[in-house]
């Protein structure tokens, strides 16, 4: 997925369709000259509906479509006859995808199921005709509704990526070699901070024909919680992650602080990530000999599961995802 094709964030103005006016109409035949009122209601006006794709993984198709117009509603006509409803305009866009609004940030809408159809600002009611007016006082009556106006309004669309396994680390800490490694994804490699500068999905194969989505987040600096580097932009796409997989490498200084520097900037911008299950692998053991290991074990964390790997020499994959097919078995879904 190139840098320049992924987009996660539009701003997009939508207008909903005006409902149809009832008609005013009598009822006139060669026979019936004071036929009763038969205005028949107008169209509804059309829906702006959201719909889930799985085909779809950014929302760049909708980067440049700023103005959405649902269709009008149609008049009501003589003889009973209803209006057309108006277009519908259909939406498709990635699973996970959130709709809000850009003046509150509430939560208008979410996408996570595949064809999940969601009426994000729906059309005007059509107005009722004369016929509905009719009564044994008032049997004539030369009044019909007008159809209900369409609303318009801006909407933000963000896509949170869902996946099972998210990878959390600091630059250059392996993440991208990894998922390169375990799935057919891949993902710009090179020893400088950032390489990774948009969120890289991959499906790792596991045995008996299983297998689990892996995403590669955009790595993290001390700082990222307020909006440094990269910062709040790829932050949220750690949210939809039912496992976080921490990577630190074995040549680290300090794996004790790296992994809390990396917790507490997830604190910071969300609590609840703290509930989510968490995994640590040190990454780079090719790097490092019997010695160097047996001295760092005694740096690490305490109450997490721990894989020591290495993406170049492929060692330790295997032990890898038996743990984190272990943990997403029983972990209960986001």
């Amino acid at each position: 997925m190139a840098s320049s094709n992924f987009i996660d964030y539009v701003k997009i103005n939508c207008r909903s369709g005006a409902g149809g006016a009832g008609s005013v109409h009598f009822r006139r035949e060669k026979h019936t000259p004071q036929g009763g009122p038969d205005g028949g209601d107008g169209g509804r006006g059309g829906h702006i509906i959201l719909r889930g794709s799985s085909q779809l993984w950014t929302l760049l198709h909708l980067k440049y479509r700023k103005h959405v117009k649902a269709g009008n509603g149609v008049a009501g006509e003589g003889g009973r006859r209803s209006g057309a409803q108006g277009e519908d305009v259909i939406l498709e866009v990635p699973l996970g995808t959130i709709a809000r609004d850009p003046e509150s940030s509430e939560k208008l809408a979410e996408i996570t199921e595949e064809g999940q159809e969601i009426i994000l600002f729906p059309g005007g009611r059509g107005g009722l005709g004369n016929d509905h007016f009719k009564s044994a006082t008032q049997q004539a009556p030369y009044y019909a509704q007008p159809g209900e106006a369409g609303s318009e309004e801006w909407v933000v669309l963000e896509l949170k990526l869902l996946a099972d396994v998210g990878l959390v680390g600091f630059p250059n800490a392996g993440k991208s070699t990894l998922l390169s490694v375990l799935s057919a994804a891949r993902p710009e490699i090179a020893d400088y901070p950032f390489t990774t500068l948009v969120p890289n999905l991959g499906v790792v194969a596991y045995r008996d024909y299983k297998s689990f989505v892996m995403a590669d987040i955009p790595g993290i600096i001390e700082g990222a919680s307020q909006g440094k580097g990269l910062g709040l932009r790829f932050l949220r796409h750690i949210e939809r992650n039912s496992i976080l997989l921490f990577l630190i490498p074995a040549t680290s200084e300090n794996i004790k602080q790296e992994y809390n520097t990396l917790i507490n900037e997830l604190r910071e911008f969300n609590p609840e990530l703290m509930d989510k299950t968490r995994l640590l692998a040190i990454t780079k053991m090719d790097l490092i000999d019997e010695e160097a290991r047996l001295k760092l074990e005694d740096d690490l964390p305490k109450k997490v599961s721990v894989a020591y790997i290495s993406a170049v020499s492929q060692s330790g994959l295997d032990e890898l995802k038996d743990i984190i097919w272990q943990n997403l078995t029983t972990t209960a879904p986001v």
